[in-house]
């Protein structure tokens, strides 16, 4: 009876409708997972891309230390033509290389760098003859690497930044480091500002709190450095992908559908249009000219050239390599301000068949010459470099604490030798357009980004079998 009553006595409503608990937010701990698994699982790639960068930053003065005799010559009030200096290095190499380009003096006391084809050379690499411009003194012979026309020490340590010594397949390291620093850097920086709108003390956020011990410390330094590091290392990651292998090659289609690519300079004799480039230009395989190049005419297409647009003295003249073709000379300043002017000569008649103006480059042209120069530390000279080194050094010590942090949350059984990981299931909780809006987040990524796409899938399987030997409690 009391059961009927109480029946009758509850208003349809009720009997109905059971209090729902609150949805759990689920963004946040989302983001929190993959903050987590990236870091843990690509940390060691941005640990080694970022400390092999900061190297990086800092062989320009290494080189000028370590190779000052071949980089420098007596000042002098004179100098030789180049064709003089061409033929002493010529006398050096003999018939063992191929002249491919003459990159005068840029400053005096500086040296003339002759450069030739060579057996044994790889990729993008050239034997440099160093020429004292006053004396035609040979003062060095080293192998170059780019148009950066880095010597022996910097190339290491480009191609470990680059590849680990490994080939193609040695790209793939940096390709995941650069992609997924970006990925962990914006799902930081979400964390931070979903944290500090909660926090009490929001100074900890923005500068390290000593005050505290342990954990609490760790995160303290790393959300604090992390916050100031953001623009930094979202610049890198965005300039070290285009030098990638698959993501790179999909920005650079990209940039050639929408027309946005780096005109470049025709040496077709009675051809001046121009094509989109790739910014990286300089590191392709040096090419042999096939053709007689007097080394006295050298001296004739730079002074055609600096009656056009050439007025620095970082240039590298470059002779035809098949018939047909004309001398190209191209300005190789990467400082600012950008000089990359170039002109393409008929050493025939000395006639002008084309040219190429940086001021005439698209704005999207100048910003992808800008930030590949910025990402190398030559584009504003020592302030870059160290604005560099600091960022790299900063994404290192960054990488550290995350590990520290993971192995101070484990738990205290002696036996548990991991971190406590992140906690799982928060898409599960997500609305269905959250599970949409992710999903679709996750292709467009997955399609532009290969290499994320993959280590993402990668990523939830690890996920789901931590889930399936986590310990489950039993339906009552």
């Amino acid at each position: 009876m009391t059961t009927i009553l109480a029946t009758e006595d509850t208003p349809p409503s009720a009997q109905s409708d059971s209090p729902r608990p609150p949805r759990q937010p689920w963004f946040g701990a989302l983001l929190l997972r993959l903050h987590f698994y990236a870091g843990i699982l690509v940390g060691p790639f941005i640990l080694v891309a970022a400390l092999s960068g900061a190297f990086y930053a800092a062989t320009p003065q290494l080189e000028q230390a370590l190779y000052a005799h071949e980089l420098h010559a007596p000042e002098a009030d004179t100098a030789l033509p180049l064709a003089d200096q061409i033929e002493a290095a010529q006398v050096v190499v003999g018939g063992d290389g191929a002249l491919v380009a003459v990159r005068p003096a840029p400053e005096n006391g500086d040296t003339t760098r002759v450069m030739f084809t060579g057996a044994g050379l790889g990729e993008s690499e050239t034997r440099a003859i160093f020429v004292d411009p006053a004396t035609a003194e040979v003062r060095g012979d080293l192998v170059t690497y780019g148009t950066s026309g880095a010597l022996p020490l910097r190339t290491w340590i480009d191609q470990f930044h680059r590849n680990l010594h490994l080939g193609d397949i040695g790209r793939l390291y940096s390709e995941l480091a650069a992609s997924w620093l970006g990925v962990v850097v914006l799902a930081g920086t979400a964390l931070w500002v979903i944290r500090i709108r909660k926090a009490r003390a929001k100074k900890d956020l923005v500068r390290p709190n000593n005050a505290v011990t342990g954990y609490r410390r760790l995160f303290s330094w790393h959300a604090s450095t992390g916050i100031w590091l953001l623009v930094g290392a979202l610049f890198l990651s965005a300039t070290g992908i285009t030098w990638s292998q698959y993501a790179g090659g999909t920005i650079s289609d990209l940039r050639a559908a929408f027309n946005v690519g780096t005109p470049t300079i025709s040496s077709e004799l009675g051809d001046t249009a121009t094509a989109p480039a790739d910014e990286h230009a300089g590191h392709g395989t040096a090419t042999a000219s096939s053709v007689s190049s007097s080394p006295s005419t050298f001296d004739d297409v730079l002074a055609v050239a600096q009656t056009v647009n050439i007025n620095t003295g970082l240039v590298e003249i470059r002779p035809p390599s098949a018939a047909g073709q004309a001398w190209v000379v191209q300005e190789i300043q990467r400082s600012f301000p950008t000089e990359v002017d170039a002109v393409a000569v008929d050493g025939a008649t000395l006639a002008v068949t084309d040219r190429v103006d940086f001021a005439d480059f698209t704005l999207a042209a100048k910003l992808a010459r800008w930030g590949i120069d910025t990402h190398m530390g030559t584009m504003f000279g020592l302030a870059n470099q160290l604005v560099l080194i600091v960022t790299a050094l900063g994404l290192c010590a960054m990488v550290s604490w995350g590990y520290l942090m993971w192995w101070k949350r484990r738990p205290s059984r002696a036996a548990a030798r991991m971190g406590t990981p992140a906690p799982a299931g928060a898409l599960a909780r997500a609305p269905w357009w959250g599970v949409l809006a992710v999903s679709a987040g996750a292709l467009v990524v997955g399609l532009l980004f290969p290499l994320v796409g993959i280590s993402l899938l990668v990523f939830i399987v690890i996920d789901a079998l931590l889930l399936l030997r986590s310990p489950v409690a039993s339906p009552r």
